[in-house]
This record gives structure tokens, sequence and C-alpha cells, in this order.
């Protein structure tokens, strides 16, 4: 019941470090009038620019560090030497100014004027630290420059630190009326509470971290709960504890070996089915209502800027000077139109993702899979990877896991190369990735490449992610009926018409048989030869590949 949540606990003396507790996060839309709402663009806007003035002046410091003579010298130690490495840039870092405190006294000289009238001092100080994780990157490697935020790009997000100054989240107690509001310079935001829902009322019985103001974009200004601007607003409460598992998720404590794709998942349980699906499988994106859009937006923009093309149709080449491009109003609601559509394909995706993160849970809570790039699987497989998402798949997947004490554990590829090898006889053997059939010498196989190296993951030792043999052979006999039932399982909504990419091994124009040819059945080798092994029957020669 509402009443029954725990009160608000007093913080403790700013100088006393709390532990590191575990966070989850509950959103609730905001109820905001006209004024409210000018007022935040106000204040985002305000937050914008000084993002902007701390994020150029912790750049300056990036570029004289790195340009000085020592910084190179500190290159070059050998990566044995971790300790003289770490000294070496630490204090390149303290010389220039280049680390978090510095960037947190430099925003105090730039919180001057108008600014301060819409941003306090804590509000700044994770500004600054939000600068200086962005520069950090770049620092380390990870990245090769950041994004400052412009005008059109807005700055759509803000968070606080703590939950007793500035931007706060309140709640009332029960006899009051048990409402919340979010308080920020003055204005008081309610919260819209849906106490019946057992996610909110599990959260708003925790410790409130900090709060964070989040402005989202609406299909238009004429949307439910959006402002003149087409803005909506929720908050973001970051609380101590760990998330509610509602009873319809059950967890298991098996280990579960998959084989992740760029649009497929292979799955093999200890204990349980194995199967091989499609990625978002229901998700069906309308390309082609995608791309007039996109054909629209082009029209509307070379007919309001004619002068940035040449004669031939062509974006004129200006060197380092920027075109000025204007923007029709027709323009802007075509462009909102394509985001809306984006978006909500965006949130069907994350919702299938979501969905399928608690089947994998189900079958277990240690998750074994490969180290993949996913960097790489972008240039190679961009598309299908750009609509299916695999990498934000394991991530929620990981997230999911740790939340109740299980673990994902990525092997790295070099040294299992578990498409490649083979538990009957322990070869290594380099195969084509058209090649989408696993099947030895030795007697193993025909398997499905996919399902067989979820077999192997199954049972691979995390703390030794070295195959042996020895370890598969009391296993396969029982594995390869449920490999050959999951194989079944696809064929059969191959058959139902179900569209399959060819990684699964079997093409579209091949995965439905004929119902009736009108003449003497087909014998057994012959549909292994011409239906690429789909069959999984038992014939008495192994079939030709």
């Amino acid at each position: 019941m509402p009443g029954q949540r725990q009160r608000q606990q007093k913080p403790k003396h700013p100088k006393e470090k709390r532990p590191a507790t575990p966070t989850f996060l509950l959103e609730l839309p905001l109820v905001v009038d006209p004024g409210q709402a000018t007022r935040l663009r106000a204040h985002l806007e305000a937050a914008r620019q000084l993002y902007n003035a701390i994020l150029s002046q912790g750049q300056k410091c990036l570029r004289r560090m790195r340009a000085d003579a020592a910084w190179q010298a500190a290159r070059d130690l050998p990566r044995t030497q971790k300790t003289q490495r770490a000294v070496a840039f630490s204090a390149l870092r303290k010389q220039y100014g280049f680390t978090e405190a510095a960037l947190h006294e430099a925003v105090k000289g730039l919180r001057v004027g108008w600014i301060a009238e819409h941003i306090d001092a804590v509000l700044a100080q994770t500004l600054a630290t939000r600068a200086y994780r962005a520069l950090n990157r770049v620092c380390l490697g990870q990245a090769k420059r950041v994004r400052f935020k412009s005008r059109g790009r807005g700055f759509s997000s803000i968070e606080n630190k703590r939950n007793d100054t500035g931007l706060r989240f309140v709640l009332q107690p029960l006899e009051k009326g048990n409402a919340g509001f979010l308080l920020w310079n003055g204005d008081q935001l309610p919260a819209l509470i849906d106490w019946k829902d057992e996610v909110v009322t599990h959260g708003l019985r925790h410790r409130i971290k900090y709060a964070r103001l989040i402005q989202r974009p609406a299909s238009s200004p004429r949307a439910a709960g959006a402002d003149e601007e087409g803005y909506r607003y929720v908050v973001q409460l970051a609380l101590e504890g760990k998330p509610h598992r509602k009873k319809k998720h059950p967890v298991s404590t098996s280990i579960v070996g998959g084989d992740l794709g760029p649009s497929t998942l292979a799955l093999f349980p200890q204990e349980g089915e194995a199967s091989l699906e499609v990625f978002c499988a229901q998700l069906a994106p309308d390309a082609r209502a995608i791309r007039r859009l996109q054909r629209q937006m082009d029209r509307q923009r070379r007919a309001t800027n004619p002068e940035n093309y040449d004669e031939k149709g062509r974006i004129k080449k200006q060197g380092n000077k920027k075109l000025r491009w204007k923007q029709s109003k027709r323009y802007q609601i075509t462009r909102r139109r394509k985001a809306t559509r984006e978006r909500k394909l965006a949130a069907h995706r994350k919702s299938l993702h979501g969905r399928k993160v608690h089947e994998v849970h189900k079958l277990g809570n240690t998750i074994i899979i490969e180290k993949i790039s996913y960097k790489a699987w972008q240039k190679q497989f961009g598309k299908s990877v750009g609509l299916r998402t695999p990498g934000m798949f394991v991530d929620m997947l990981r997230r999911t896991v740790a939340s109740t004490g299980g673990i994902l554990v990525e092997v790295p590829t070099q040294t299992t190369a578990l498409s490649q090898w083979c538990h009957g006889c322990g070869k290594k053997l380099k195969k084509p990735l058209s090649q989408r059939w696993h099947h030895c010498e030795c007697g193993v196989g025909p398997v499905q490449r996919d399902l067989y190296s979820a077999f192997l993951a199954a049972y691979l030792d995390p703390a030794d992610p070295i195959p042996s043999c020895a370890r598969y052979q009391p296993y396969w006999e029982g594995a390869e009926a449920r490999l050959r039932a999951a194989h079944e399982r696809l064929h059969q909504r191959a058959n139902e018409g179900q569209s399959l990419p060819r990684s699964m091994g079997l093409t579209r124009a091949r995965a439905r048989l004929p119902e009736s040819s009108g003449g003497p059945p087909l014998e057994p080798a012959f549909l292994l030869k011409r239906e690429g092994l789909e069959a999984w029957a038992e014939p008495l020669e192994p079939p030709l590949l």
C-alpha cells in the first residue's frame, strides 16, 4: 500500500561519503502548464550554454596537455609498467587542470550573470562532470571528438547529484494527499503517480538519491501532455535498492549457452529446450513510408534553400565554411512526422528486447556468450544491426541478470572459436560465413552452426575458456536430440510462411517443401542434398556437403 512506504531518511553530513549501493530508475510523467514549460525551456537553454562553455574550456586543457612532450613520453612507457604510466599521466592531468575537480572549480567562474539565475552551483557541478566524461573518452581514445550542443539540437536532460537542494523530488505523506512534485527554481511540477502499479509503488518505497528532468519530443504540439513547442517532460528518479521483479518473470539457476548473430539468437540451456530465433521478429518497420518522408524533406529543403545547390542539384562545397540552411514550417512538420515513426519503432524494439531478456533469464541466470565487436558488425551488417540492435540486447541482458545475482560471461572468440571447433576430434577448421552447417569427418553432425556453438558455450568453463573434448562427450548424446528438435521447429515456422534469414541455413527459396509433387516420394539422401541438410534424417551414408 502507498502508506506502507519507507519515509525519506535524513542525509548524512556532506563530508561523509556514502558507500556504493545498487541503483535503479523510476520514470514518472509531469504535468506542466504553459508558463512552467516556458521557464523550463529557459532553464535548459542556460544549461546548454553553460555545458558548451565548460566543454570548450576542458577541450583547451586537453589539447595543451596532449601537445606537451611529456605526454608522448608517458605514452612511450611500456604497458607492463602500469604504476609509472599512471603516475606520469596523473601528474600531467593535474598540471594542466584536466581533472573532474578542476572543471568543478572552473565552472564557478562561468556560472555568472543571467546563467546563475537559472542554474545553481550543484547543477553546474553535474554539468562539469558530464563534460569531463565526454572529454575523458577522447583522452582515452574511446571517441574521436566531443559534440557541442547546438541550439537546434537542444539540451534535453539535466540531473542533480542529491535530493535535498535545487532540482529535487518531494513526496507528500499519506495524510496530506500522497502526491509527488518536482521542485526547481520556484516551480512545483506535479507528477502523475499510479499507486495501483506495483512497479511505481515498489520504487517510491526506496530512498531517492537524485532526480533527473528529461524533455522529450512529442508527435505534435497538439499531442496529449505536450507544450506549445511539442515537448513532454518526465522525471527520472534514481532510487537506492534493486528494481521490482514481477511474479510472471521467474528466475532459474541453470547455465545457458548463447550464440549471437546480427539478426539471430541461438540458445542452449543445460536444462530445457534449445531454440534458434530471429531478433525482434515482430518488428515491422514501414521502410517505404519512412523513405517517402525522407524524399519529401529533401524536396522541401531544396525549395527553401536553392542557393545551396549548383546547376546539377548537388550541394555546393564551401570548404571550412558551413552552409546556412533555412527550415520552413512544413519541413519541420515533416521532420517531426519522420521522427515520430522512428521513435515508435525504437520503443517497440526496446519492448521486444525486454521481453526476450526475461525469456532468456527464465532459462538460467548464468549466460555464456562470445565477446563480439558490434562496431565491426555495424560496418559489415549495417542494415540488420541497425534494425535489430544486438548490442542493446546484450546490455539489457547484462543489467537484468546482474540485478538477481547472476552473471553474463563473454568469452574471447580468439581462444574459444566455437563456430570452428569440433568436440568429437578437437580440431579447428575455419568455415566461411556462408557455411551454416557443422559436419566433421569424425561423425559429429550435420548440425546447424549457430545451435552447435550455443551447445559448446553452455558447457564451457568460464574460468578456463578453452574447449575440451572430454568435457562435451557425456552431454552430446542427449544434446543432439534437442538440437534436432530446435531445427524442426525452425522448419515448421518456415513452412508456415515466416521469412527467415539465410544465416539460419534455410534460404527463402528452399524454406518450404512442395505440398504434393504427384510423383513418388524423394529419397532422404536427395532431400538432404537439395535442401541443405534440412531434414536432419539419419541416412545410411554421410550426406554430401
